[in-house]
């Protein structure tokens, strides 16, 4: 390149401008203080409460660059609870509670009983991830997580015992949280929003598993039927693990017969049960072959 290539950029890129300060050998009063750093450079400007807008951006900005980088089309999400055991951990968890007060009991075998869930979770995973559907160069129906465990570690579990890369989008939470062991690590991502979280899981989701939750869960459900139901999100397979659970804790028919929803929005998700019946429900959704 020389000075008179027309494609040459006239300015130093950000990464050699900071190498050129790094590379600066004098050091005085001014140089030390705080107020000389490069702005993208200091973290207490960053985390300024006036700073938040532009922490916004980069949480959208972020993932969105390293997904696109890696080449995800679309993907698979899946929801559900953090505290469902596996089938290996269900015994366990009964076992533990034999001493406690029966409302404590009554939970673990609550809980024991829905590692089936973390079971479909982890094939629903592994199948789709199997399938490993290429269009247009970009890899499709990616599995997509929480991040965490339990329903979210059966998801990248099945994915990983598949042989295939698994996203993991993690948040920030005031108790220890850590990504589980099969997320992809460069696809395991940490958020400190939860609205941009939210918004990375619906980007690029072609179809959305929902197991048995809690408020995170109900949240992440909710929302996706608001989207769709009020025409900002086009229709997408909503496979809704559970129909004992969520017929227990939510009575969908009588919010319909109240009328502050209509019939027909009872039709946005699809029942499940095995992974086998989710996956021929997207198949026929988008008429894939084979």
């Amino acid at each position: 390149m020389t000075e008179k290539d027309l494609n040459d950029r006239k300015f130093y890129p950000a990464k050699q401008e900071v190498q050129f300060t790094d590379d600066c050998p004098e050091q005085t009063p001014q140089t030390r203080h705080p107020a000389y750093k490069l702005a993208f450079r200091d973290t207490d400007f960053l985390l300024r409460d006036e700073l938040r807008p532009v922490r916004f951006q980069l949480e959208l900005l972020k993932p969105e660059m390293l997904l696109d980088e890696a080449r995800v089309g679309s993907t698979m999400v899946m929801y559900g609870s953090a505290r469902i055991p596996s089938p290996e951990e269900a015994q366990a968890k009964i076992d533990a509670a034999k001493n406690g007060t029966e409302y404590e009991q009554k939970v673990a075998q609550s809980l024991a009983d829905k590692a089936k869930y973390y079971h479909e979770a982890y094939k629903l995973a592994r199948l789709v991830s199997e399938k490993a559907i290429i269009e247009e160069g970009l890899r499709q129906f990616v599995v997509c997580s929480g991040g965490g465990p339990s329903i979210m570690e059966a998801a990248n579990r099945g994915a990983s015992d598949a042989g295939a890369e698994s996203i993991g989008l993690n948040i920030i939470l005031p108790h220890e949280q850590a990504p589980n062991a099969y997320v992809t690590p460069y696809l395991s991502l940490n958020f400190h929003y939860f609205a941009l979280r939210k918004m990375h899981f619906l980007l690029r989701a072609r179809a959305v598993a929902v197991f048995p939750g809690g408020f995170g869960t109900f949240d992440e459900f909710f929302e996706l039927l608001t989207l769709i139901q009020t025409g900002k999100m086009k229709p997408i397979p909503i496979l809704l693990f559970g129909k004992d659970f969520w017929t227990r804790v939510v009575d969908f028919e009588a919010i319909a017969e109240e009328g502050t929803i209509s019939k027909k929005d009872l039709e946005l998700f699809h029942w499940c049960e095995t992974a086998d019946d989710a996956w021929e429900h997207v198949r026929a959704f988008y008429d894939l072959k084979g």
